[in-house]
């Protein structure tokens, strides 16, 4: 079963997200049974997710980030996450990865993407969070993009 449709990564994706962030990554008048759908067919927002292998691979994207970044979900889901951005400079991105692991998330970030087809793009406001189940397991990171911009 792919992930866009396995109720266990839902929940993993939600409750992971209220609980660090304190609010639903899905608007509360979205039927509890309707909310994966939603997430991954209509959102109006981007939300990518990746594993916890030593090169993360990106293990969901719902369709608005597979439009924006260029790729279907069997290709983007193949994809080491480090391909679907240009590096950020070491001190920049070492002290971001901190911050996320210390506090379990970290809103506000921009920077620069890339698509498929090698074109640029900007992504702003996004909120990157562990994926933390109830265990206290860690099952990667996602991240939610609510706005892009062309270069």
């Amino acid at each position: 079963m792919p992930l866009y449709s396995d109720p266990a990564f839902f929940q993993l994706l939600a409750d992971s997200h209220a609980r660090l962030l304190g609010r639903p990554l899905v608007p509360q008048d979205i039927a509890s049974e309707d909310a994966a759908e939603w997430l991954y067919e209509h959102a109006p927002f981007a939300v990518l997710a990746h594993n916890t292998a030593a090169d993360p691979v990106f293990i969901y994207a719902n369709k608005t980030a597979q439009r924006r970044f260029g790729y279907d979900w069997e290709e983007i889901t193949r994809l080491p996450s480090r391909l679907s951005a240009e590096a950020p400079n070491r001190e920049e991105r070492q002290r971001f990865l901190e911050r996320v692991r210390r506090l379990g998330y970290e809103s506000g970030y921009k920077g620069v993407c890339i698509t498929k087809t090698g074109e640029r793009f900007m992504i702003e406001e996004a909120t990157l969070w562990q994926l933390i189940d109830d265990g206290g397991k860690l099952h990667g990171q996602a991240v939610v993009i609510p706005r892009t911009r062309d270069i």
